[in-house]
């Protein structure tokens, strides 16, 4: 069973595995708070998952060392079991969802596994992980339902409340529950005051709804830019130390998320994957009781793939107000394209592109023009239109 021995013998055990990853205060994100972060992100391997992954390893018996380790995973947990086992001198397979960036895939080989690619999301990939172990009986490393990997995981809250006194609130990511647990877990334990709170991306709510139900459900689907927590179901142990010891669960859309990746970037100067900004996205978003409190945000991982990293930031521009497009209907004479750029410009606008397009309009001598600008929020937004509406231009 899990215990707070376990959970310090894994400290002790990790010591020269895992980079200690001091908690830093975070400004400009969550200004009706005192925001901190556990950077997780800054992690070997860039993810939280090598604690749980290399602990339940260490604790194998040589003869399960000597028959191999598989596992699956989004990714993280994926690196973390591959990079335990070469440590070790272990054979391991990594099975991985086949639309796992390609970032954390190329990693996972890099730190000596063998990766098994499977068509679906993660849920598809456990099963072939487990079909697997039974035919070349490996030893399964569960990314999330495992005490020993719930133990390992719990060393983040040790080292949270070994860095930061009078902590109100940690706010921590879920997928299949086993950061939380073990987070949840060790707090309640030592300074039980805390408020834990967990958070789920919206197109991934396994955790929320079961919690919410009373009872384990499974998704049907799942559809989230937080790839490392798209899990249609949490484990037993998981969800059963979550009802016990977690405080409260949220979701985050994934406008949101994206929102709080850019924050991370442009405040901290961190990156972090949309499953390590979601509790970071939940304080921005006032998902939480927490205004005056001092509160930890775990940033659970950073393997963002760069490509997806583009159009997060693109993303991310756009629900701010700070990136936008207007479509303005013309009548198609000269001069025109200099009165909008010089409106825009007026009010603090910059252009960054411009499309003229003949269309379907009033006028046969009419037609379309798009302008992408760059501006500084949903209200400077509003004070370029109507500029632009009080010299008879007509927005689309």
């Amino acid at each position: 069973m899990l215990s707070l021995d376990k959970v310090f013998d894994a400290q002790q055990v990790l010591k020269n595995i895992v980079r200690e990853t001091g908690v830093v205060r975070a400004y400009g994100i969550a200004p009706d708070c005192e925001l901190y972060l556990k950077p997780e992100n800054l992690q070997i391997t860039g993810s939280f998952k090598v604690r749980g992954s290399a602990y339940k390893i260490a604790m194998l018996s040589e003869e399960e060392k000597a028959q191999g380790v598989i596992a699956c995973s989004a990714g993280n947990h994926a690196q973390g079991v591959a990079l335990a086992a070469s440590k070790n001198g272990i054979q391991s397979i990594i099975c991985l969802p086949d639309n796992a960036p390609i970032s954390k895939v190329e990693a996972t080989k890099g730190f000596g596994a063998q990766v098994c690619l499977v068509e679906g999301c993660y849920d598809d990939a456990y099963q072939k992980a487990l079909q697997l172990k039974e035919e070349m009986g490996y030893t399964f490393v569960h990314p999330f339902d495992d005490e020993n990997v719930i133990a390992g995981q719990g060393t983040i809250a040790l080292e949270i409340l070994q860095d930061l006194d009078n902590i109100d609130a940690i706010i921590v990511p879920i997928g299949g529950g086993g950061l939380i647990s073990g987070i949840a877990y060790t707090v309640k334990q030592i300074r039980p005051s805390i408020k834990v709170y967990g958070v789920q991306a919206s197109g991934a709510p396994s955790m929320y709804n079961s919690i919410r139900d009373g009872s384990i459900e499974c998704l049907d689907s799942v559809q989230t830019i937080a790839d490392g927590i798209a899990v249609k179901q949490p484990g037993q142990n998981t969800f059963q130390l979550v009802h016990d010891y977690v405080d409260d669960i949220a979701l985050v859309t994934d406008d949101e998320v994206a929102c709080a990746i850019l924050a991370l970037i442009e405040n901290q100067k961190m990156i972090a994957e949309g499953a390590g900004a979601v509790a970071v996205a939940a304080a921005m978003f006032g998902k939480f009781p927490i205004q005056g409190k001092r509160v930890v945000c775990v940033i659970s991982g950073g393997n963002i793939d760069v490509t997806s990293l583009s159009r997060v930031i693109d993303r991310g521009l756009r629900n701010s107000g700070r990136s936008s497009s207007l479509l303005i209907e013309l009548i198609d004479k000269p001069g025109q394209l200099k009165d909008i750029s010089r409106i825009i410009a007026d009010c603090g606008g910059n252009v960054t592109g411009v499309h003229y397009e003949k269309g379907n309009t009033e006028s046969v001598h009419g037609c379309f023009l798009r302008i992408e600008m760059e501006t500084r929020d949903f209200e400077h937004v509003r004070l370029i239109t109507q500029s632009l509406r009080n010299e008879n231009f007509k927005i689309i």
